[in-house]
């Protein structure tokens, strides 16, 4: 049985956001409904999203604010903004944040389906080409066998060893955000688990300290760079 996939719906309109919601359960996904969009990031830091639809207007925190600080934290998951704003500087100003698309009200429940449905089958579509041998300098890494291997040397990752090199390599050359990275292996990012990230990433830095071209950096305050020497 296909697992149903789990919406984010933020709208201060009570009665839109009702109709909304049952809608959205009715075609068969799991829809979570805030008021306002301080909810709606508690909502988020607790849970476990495939996409967020959130409107602009709302009161305590609107949905460009709240944008901004879910992509703080998880920079792919796919966001809607649902708004009465139709101008062109807003539209602008949601898809500079990272919006997968906009659409203005009034709308119909079908129209969102759709569009949401388009953006869902280009991010499993995604997915499925995901890469999962990645080269390291001298290393080569197998996430999906989680195996990290140089020469004649081979490492049997742990599961999370795994799973954070993995991140790493996606965004080698580039800061991972240490609240994604907490988010997408750990879920929360409380105390306990920042510490045990730590620890991690020390044991990865054992592993690879075979081929000296190859380091991971603490980008202070925001989060960790892998660094690798660029193809030639």
């Amino acid at each position: 049985m296909e697992e149903k996939l789990n919406i984010l719906l933020c709208e201060d309109d009570e009665n839109l956001g009702m109709l909304l919601r049952e809608y959205l359960q009715a075609k068969g996904y799991n829809a979570e409904l805030c008021p306002d969009g301080e909810a709606g990031y508690k909502a988020f830091i607790k849970g476990k999203y495939d996409i967020c639809v959130f409107d602009v207007m709302m009161p305590k925190k609107d949905g460009f604010t709240l944008a901004k600080e879910v992509r703080a934290v998880n920079a792919e998951v796919p966001i809607m903004f649902l708004t009465a704003k139709n101008l062109k500087d807003d539209v602008f100003e949601g898809f500079k944040i990272g919006a997968d698309d906009y659409i203005t009200k009034p709308f119909s429940m079908e129209e969102l389906t759709l569009r949401m449905e388009a953006i869902l089958r280009r991010i499993r579509g995604k997915k499925s080409r995901e890469v999962t041998v990645y080269e390291i300098g001298k290393f080569n890494f197998d996430s999906k066998k989680q195996i990290l291997s140089i020469g004649d040397k081979s490492t049997k990752l742990t599961t999370k060893e795994s799973e954070l090199l993995a991140l790493l390599c996606a965004h080698q050359n580039e800061i991972l955000q240490r609240d994604f990275a907490l988010k997408s292996i750990w879920i929360d990012d409380n105390y306990f688990n920042a510490r045990s990230m730590d620890v991690y990433i020390t044991k990865l830095r054992k592993h690879l300290k075979d081929d000296p071209s190859v380091e991971i950096i603490n980008i202070h305050g925001k989060g960790y760079k892998l660094i690798v020497p660029e193809a030639e």
